[in-house]
């Protein structure tokens, strides 16, 4: 376990949460606001009664984020979590278990209303991914939203909303989130209210377009009960490790290929481009889709990475987005996962429309982002999907948005840069050779050492 140390920007952001009953914060994916968080609460516990806290999250996110963080640091090691997933059985035994924390995915809180009845014991709830409520509406609307609506105000003492910076084109969105704050005071008690007077009608008659003083406007309303970190280093990119899990059918096809893969570099002995060779199905399967022929088919095993992906993109509430990918296999599926999203390509116009902020996902293969190629004005956020062992193409994609770039555009921001890996697969391999630089024969060698010495 680790000893926790606040970054400058994290220490006003606990107190913010120590101060604010009801309240959110608006700090970017990879920012620490998990630990942020549960560092606040857990000081709170000292003077007020804020346990059982119940935090909202995407699936991925109540199974693996929440649990992880809290094993992670020395001074969180006595919270007791119990992730609510699964199938209604296995959900039910984990809201039995006595815990401080429990992680439960959006899609439960009907079954959770209906399991708890009336009798609803969280004191404190945490909506990770914040806009997840944005449907919320008085009499529509989704009925997840609707269900944590009905003890929001009555039984639920600190309510905490957890998102990244909200962008101007989602203003129409923060009606919903808000009101599980203050109940309607600060925006107007229904959406319609809200949208009156901020928005007019798009020219379709349907959407709805901010009305010129609605950013201001809104910024001051909520000014008090939304808190906006700001502050973060700019010299270097921050990072952020996100890890899924294989499902079970696609952990028993890696497994079998890792073991082939191992046993045959034992028993030929370790060349840097063979074994470099031989890690390609094992991303692949990591990845969510094997090759199965050399003709160029490939089969679909798993969507984990792709859950992930939603979870970075939704963080991003609007902000552009630049997806790394390696096999064509990565691209088929995010280009069928978000058909809105476009590639980098040869073609000028897709780097001017990108950089000119009319382009809000952007995927790109490293090696195509080469020396030269500016892409920050577009945006700040990278997200590699997928890996390979080339570590000049993936510096190089990082630098295409990277904090020099950003100088140079005049934008004071940081870069974020997340990694989408699955765990205990080569994944890991690759990055501790792209952190690392160590040779792929270093690397192979380590991890072949690493696994004898676990079957022993």
């Amino acid at each position: 376990m680790a000893n926790f140390t606040p970054h400058s920007y994290q220490r006003p952001a606990m107190q913010w949460l120590y101060e604010k009953p009801r309240c959110a914060l608006w700090m970017p994916m990879g920012g620490g606001k998990t630990v942020t968080t549960l560092t606040s609460l857990d000081n709170l516990s000292m003077v007020e009664d804020v346990y059982p806290v119940l935090v909202l999250a995407p699936l991925r996110v109540a199974k693996t984020t929440w649990p992880d963080e809290i094993g992670k640091w020395e001074h969180l090691k006595h919270l007791r979590v119990s992730p609510i997933i699964g199938n209604a059985k296995e959900r039910q035994a984990a809201l039995d278990v006595d815990a401080d924390i429990y992680t439960m995915n959006y899609d439960n809180l009907v079954w959770l209303q209906a399991a708890l009845g009336t009798n609803w014991p969280f004191k404190t709830v945490v909506a990770d991914e914040f806009t997840r409520l944005k449907s919320f509406r008085l009499r529509q609307g989704s009925k997840r939203a609707a269900a944590l609506a009905r003890v929001a105000h009555t039984k639920v003492s600190r309510f905490i909303g957890l998102t990244g910076t909200p962008n101007p084109n989602g203003l129409q969105d923060l009606w919903g989130q808000t009101w599980f704050l203050d109940g309607g005071e600060r925006l107007g008690k229904t959406f319609s209210a809200f949208s009156d007077r901020w928005f007019a009608k798009g020219w379709d008659g349907y959407s709805l377009k901010p009305l010129a003083s609605a950013q201001k406007e809104i910024e001051d309303r909520l000014r008090d009960v939304c808190l906006t970190v700001e502050g973060l280093p700019v010299h270097e990119p921050v990072r952020n490790y996100i890890s899924v899990d294989l499902p079970a059918k696609a952990r028993r096809a890696y497994d079998s290929m890792e073991n082939d893969m191992f046993a045959e570099l034992e028993e030929t002995g370790i060349e840097a481009f063979n074994a470099a060779a031989k890690t390609i199905k094992c991303l692949q399967l990591a990845n969510g889709a094997v090759y199965t022929d050399h003709a160029g088919n490939w089969e679909e095993v798993h969507d984990a990475k792709l859950d992930a992906l939603d979870s970075v993109i939704e963080e991003a509430n609007g902000a552009p987005v630049l997806v790394a990918y390696h096999f064509k296999s990565d691209l088929a599926r995010l280009q069928r996962r978000y058909p809105k999203g476009r590639v980098l390509d040869a073609k000028s116009d897709t780097i001017r429309d990108w950089n000119a902020g009319r382009v809000s996902l952007l995927f790109a293969h490293p090696a195509s982002a080469g020396h030269g190629l500016n892409l920050a004005e577009g945006g700040n956020i990278l997200v590699f999907f997928s890996l390979n062992w080339n570590l000049e193409e993936h510096l190089q994609i990082i630098e295409r948005i990277g904090p020099m770039r950003q100088a140079q555009a005049g934008l004071k921001r940081p870069v974020f840069v997340h990694y989408i890996m699955a765990r205990n697969t080569v994944d890991n391999m690759v990055l501790g050779r792209l952190q690392s630089k160590k040779s792929v024969q270093e690397i192979l060698l380590e991890a072949l050492k690493r696994k004898n010495h676990e079957s022993d």
